[in-house]
């Protein structure tokens, strides 16, 4: 299933809860959307890697999927920080009132 599909799915069915725990809808969208790009280019799902592959054809796969985990790495630090610092998530939008 597509991120996108997933994000419209679940999402109306969690978010109430996450507002009613206390935590920031931005910063719940913020999470949602790194989450969604880790789905698109983890093995096995990973649909991004196969559209690569279209791409090159001539590169094997199991190339391309260990090429992509530095950029998984830096998304999984980068959802660890917004989890532990989530007002980092805040400061643009806090910037527009």
């Amino acid at each position: 299933m597509d991120a996108m599909a997933l994000v419209v799915l679940t999402v109306p069915v969690i978010y109430p809860v996450v507002v009613r725990l206390g935590f920031d809808p931005i910063w719940f969208g913020v999470v949602i959307v790194l989450v969604s790009e880790m789905g698109v280019i983890t093995p096995p799902v990973g649909v991004n890697v196969y559209v690569i592959k279209g791409i090159a054809p001539e590169i094997p796969l199991e190339k391309i999927f260990r090429g992509i985990f530095p950029f998984l790495i830096a998304i999984i630090i980068n959802a660890v920080i917004l989890i532990v610092f989530p007002k980092l998530a805040l400061i643009l939008p806090g910037l527009t009132k």
